[in-house]
This record gives C-alpha cells, structure tokens and sequence, in this order.
C-alpha cells in the first residue's frame, strides 16, 4: 500500500475546510443540550455547505470555489477531506445540517431526469433536511429481511406501509428515500422518494447518547401514498435497482463516514495536547497515536480513490476503512480520558462528547462486524487479493505510519 498525497485543489479545500470546523465547536455543545437548535447555527459556513453538499452544478448548486476550482462533494474523496475537518470541528453538528446526504447519493445512482430536478431543485430553493430510510426495527442490519411494503392502489399509485428505526434528521426533513418490498427476494426491493407532508408519514426522535445533532428517528409509514412517478430506478432492470442501488450508496459513503471518525480521533488527540494532558513519560505514546491517525487517513483516501474510480475493490476497501477508523476514534477518545483521570468525562464535557459521538460512529452504516464480513466475502469472491492488506483485520505495525497528504 503505498502514500497518497492530496492535489493541491483538494488541499486548498481541507484548509478552507478546517477554518469553518472550528466555528462547529460551539454549535456542537449546543446541539448536543438541545438537538433542535439548529436555526441558530443556520449561516455558519460549514453549515451552508453541506446543505448544497451532494447537488450537481447543473442543478444550480454554488459548490464550494477554492483555488481556482469548485467542488460539490459529487466525490468520494472530495467528501472524505470536507468530513474529516468538520468532524474535528463537532461531528453531531455536521450531521445535523440540512442537505442532500445519503439520499443525494442514491438520487444519483436511480433518479431519472424528472426525479433528480425535483429532488436537487427542492435543495437549492431553501436548506432542507433529507433522511434514508433502510434499517428495520426487527431486521438490524439484514436489509434483506425488510418488511415494509409498497403495494399498488386502486388509482395507480402506489401505497407503502411499515415501519423503520434509526433514520438520521427524519423528524425535521422535508423529503427522503424508503426502501419497501414489492415482492419477496432481494429483486422485490424498491426506493421510492417521499415527501413528509405526505398523510400516513409520522417521525418521532428517539433518545441518542451520542451524534445527539442528527436527531436519530423511528419511522412509521401509514398507508402513505406514493405517486408513480417518484418510484426510483423506474428505467433501470430490475437488477440494478432496490438493493443493489442500496450497497453502491453505502460504497460510496463509508469513506466518509470513515472520515467522520477520523475527525473524531483528531479532535481528541488535539484536546489533550491543548490541555496540557501530557507528560514526558506518555509523549510518545500520544505521538504513536498521532501516526496512527495519518495512517487510517491514508486507507480511508485510498478507498475513496478507488470508489470514485469505481474499482471492484472499493466497497471491500471502503469497509475496511470504516472498521478501521471507528476503532481509531474509539481508542483515541477513551485514550484521551486517560490521561485527564477518573473524573475526565466529568470534568472535560468536550471529552465527553467526543466519547459518545465515537461511539455512534460504529453504528454509523453497518458495524465492524458487517464491515469485516463484506472484506471476507471480497475475499471469498475473489474480487480481493488474498496477499492485500487491509488495516481493518489487524492494528498497524509501524509507529511512523504512512505518509499522507
């Protein structure tokens, strides 16, 4: 595995991006004592970028103009440096932005013309919230043992009916995605768009420890009706829709949730050097943990490289990363706590909620434990190397790390 050094664009951009993180710091705090604050941190820089995070420039979208380039967050990569240094800044208040998110993926993959100006045009008209609706209160992480339904009415739309759990921001967005089943088999699974206004959809917040911003739901679908023309994937086969469409978004996106958790790591590793957490005797142990973080940054870079270049291996490399950097931030933040005594959470609230958003981070997109399993099935499939390393199946061994851009 070799170093991966960032353009001197995308470099401009986590430099533009680090300024507007500490502004989240705040916000953070705020966010975590009262979730529904989100109007007071509206104009925030960071903010407003995420909202546009993810809307192609034909659309209207502004992006973000750094050095010469614009960026719109349309790459993996691009993502994964605009998250990390966000995350650093408070990662509840990145993810309680309004903003396409993951839905803006799928869009991409299964949106047709009509589909995808309705979606981006409702983003670029005013901040909305959006949310992706997958996991099931009875199914976990078997997303192919969903249950709810999307059955055809008497007027030629359609009807969806079930429930779903641990849906980010579904109680304040205007729109999102829901996966049903129209019939049994992993082919029976649609994504259908969903407007909130709609009769039958009832979003209700549950409790969070941590990610406390993101306002983490459980989704109940009453008969809700669904027009025809917002079934997604429509002029696709059916093969190329429903679950298949739900692995490429997921492919797509745990680089950066990957990067989420660096962010975390970073900003616990930074607190206990601004706190003056250390001593000479434990000096080199946090400088370990500093090469261990440039390390994982580097994996996760190279997973996004290679999802964005839409390489057989990226999804087994991306869940890699995940794995890899949610056990980073988890070990990074109960590290910090270490050095601050028993009472560190007590007494550093930030520590604290670094702890708890780490935490969150693991359950963030399939926990380690699906992370490794989609590495053993690349494995298995053959579409992995078995003489390939992937950081995520053991810790690294060399204190200097890899270098990174």
């Amino acid at each position: 595995m070799t170093g991966t050094v960032l353009s001197e664009p995308l470099l401009a951009l986590r430099g533009l991006a680090a300024e507007w993180a500490a502004d989240l710091r705040a916000a953070g705090a705020v966010l975590d004592r009262d979730p529904e604050a989100t109007a007071q941190f509206a104009e925030l820089p960071a903010v407003r970028c995420m909202a546009q995070l993810l809307v192609p420039a034909e659309y209207g979208a502004e992006g973000i103009k750094v050095a010469g380039h614009r960026f719109h967050g349309m790459t993996a990569l691009e993502r994964t440096v605009l998250l990390e240094e966000f995350a650093r800044g408070d990662a509840g208040a990145t993810l309680a932005a309004p903003g396409a998110s993951m839905s803006g993926v799928l869009i991409d993959l299964l949106g047709d013309a009509e589909q995808k100006s309705w979606f981006y045009g409702r983003l670029i008209d005013r901040p909305t919230w959006t949310f992706f609706a997958l996991t099931e209160p009875d199914a976990g992480s078997d997303a192919n043992a969903l249950t709810t339904s999307l059955t055809p009415g008497a007027d030629g739309d359609f009807v969806l009916t079930g429930r779903k759990r641990y849906v980010g921001n579904a109680s304040r967005a205007g729109m999102g995605v829901v996966f049903a089943r129209t019939a049994p088999g992993p082919l029976g699974v649609t994504a259908v768009l969903v407007d909130t206004d709609s009769p039958g959809f009832h979003a209700e917040s549950l409790g969070m420890l941590g990610l406390r911003g993101a306002r983490f739901c459980a989704v109940e679908f009453d008969g809700v009706r669904i027009p025809e023309d917002r079934v997604l994937g429509r002029h696709l086969s059916p093969a190329r829709r429903g679950m298949w469409a739900a692995t490429l978004t997921f492919n797509r996106l745990r680089p950066g949730v990957a990067a989420i958790a660096i962010g975390i790591a970073r900003a616990a590793h930074e607190y206990v050097r601004a706190e003056g957490g250390l001593h000479p005797g434990v000096t080199a142990e946090w400088d370990q943990l500093g090469y261990r973080i440039e390390s994982v940054r580097n994996l996760v870079h190279l997973a996004a490289m290679e999802v964005d270049a839409g390489s057989s291996r990226g999804g087994h490399l991306a869940s890699s990363a995940k794995a890899e950097a949610s056990r980073l931030a988890e070990d990074a933040t109960r590290a910090a706590c270490r050095f601050f005594g028993p009472t560190a959470r007590w007494t550093h609230p930030a520590l604290d909620r670094l702890v708890r958003d780490a935490r969150g981070v693991e359950f963030m997109e399939g926990a380690a434990n699906i992370q490794k399993l989609i590495v053993f099935t690349g494995l298995l499939a053959g579409k992995v190397g078995r003489g390939e390393s992937f950081p995520a199946l053991s810790r690294p061994s060399h204190p200097g790390g890899l270098p990174c851009g």
